[in-house]
């Protein structure tokens, strides 16, 4: 009797086991599907494909012919398809996950070719059924559209170009903290409001670190000393938006005199 509760017992430790699912592979740290400093802005369609974004440049640049750059490192195929995708490359990440990049003007790299995060594997354009040069861009797991992320960060899924905007860190070498801004700011030469330099949008950005400076007020009582050292999208005549200093009152969480990235680090003082 005892040998056979024995054997019971290890009869059902054993489906147990066998009833555990397999945990999923992490997803890599994608990383946005153009070169580092450039904004482009972003949108969905209900007629796209799983969970796609379109990505069009913001920043004054062309987007027609400018570099696509793999988003995370893996092994690269060239596709081709008439009347959808038009020239597409999917790349493998291992672990069941793929990216897919279509309506390229051109390839940049050989069929099956291992590529590096940040390399670029073509360029953008309006190949196949499409209205308009722009990377149409998917994040899948085994097969299956994902809500694309970047950087760890979800984005949006709006239904029209201008309201969001991404600035790509892909290929950086300097360490960038991403955060999120509620409006559209002004950015100035100092930690201060006597030169202004341009507009930063409002949406998602990187910004290099933080210094104390003039204290900027709110009606509802909120306020902050810290501003953020960044890059701007639009400079006025004859100044340098290239390491402006935008308040961190306009993020979009964290409270009176906090200043952290989007996942809740502080960013360094300058």
């Amino acid at each position: 009797m005892r040998s056979m509760r024995i054997a019971l017992l290890t009869l059902i430790a054993l489906v147990g086991s066998l009833l555990v699912a397999t945990p999923a592979h992490a997803a890599p740290l994608f990383k946005a599907p153009f070169p580092c400093g450039q904004k482009w802005t972003y949108s969905h369609h209900s007629a796209e494909v799983r969970r796609a974004l379109d990505f069009v440049r913001s920043d004054g640049g062309a987007t027609n012919g400018a570099p696509v750059v793999a988003s995370a490192a893996g092994t690269a195929t060239r596709h081709y398809q008439a009347g959808g995708a038009g020239n597409y490359i999917v790349i493998d990440h291992g672990g069941g996950w793929q990216t897919y990049y279509f309506h390229l003007n051109a390839f940049s790299v050989a069929n099956g070719a291992w590529v590096g995060q940040g390399q670029q594997i073509g360029t953008t354009g309006n190949t196949g059924n499409s209205f308009g040069a722009h990377i149409h861009y998917e994040q899948l797991h085994n097969g299956v559209g994902q809500n694309i992320r970047i950087n760890g960060i979800a984005l949006a899924y709006p239904g029209s170009y201008g309201s969001h905007h991404l600035t790509s860190d892909n290929g950086c070498s300097t360490n960038r903290y991403w955060v999120d801004t509620f409006t559209t700011a002004t950015g100035y030469a100092q930690a201060n409001t006597n030169d202004p330099q341009g507009l930063l949008y409002a949406g998602t950005h990187y910004v290099y670190c933080k210094v104390w400076g003039q204290q900027i007020r709110g009606a509802n009582g909120t306020y902050n000393h810290w501003w953020l050292k960044t890059d701007l999208d639009t400079t006025y005549a004859g100044k340098n938006g290239r390491g402006a200093y935008v308040s961190a009152y306009w993020l979009s969480r964290w409270g009176n005199d906090e200043a952290r990235d989007n996942n809740g680090n502080v960013i360094p003082n300058c």
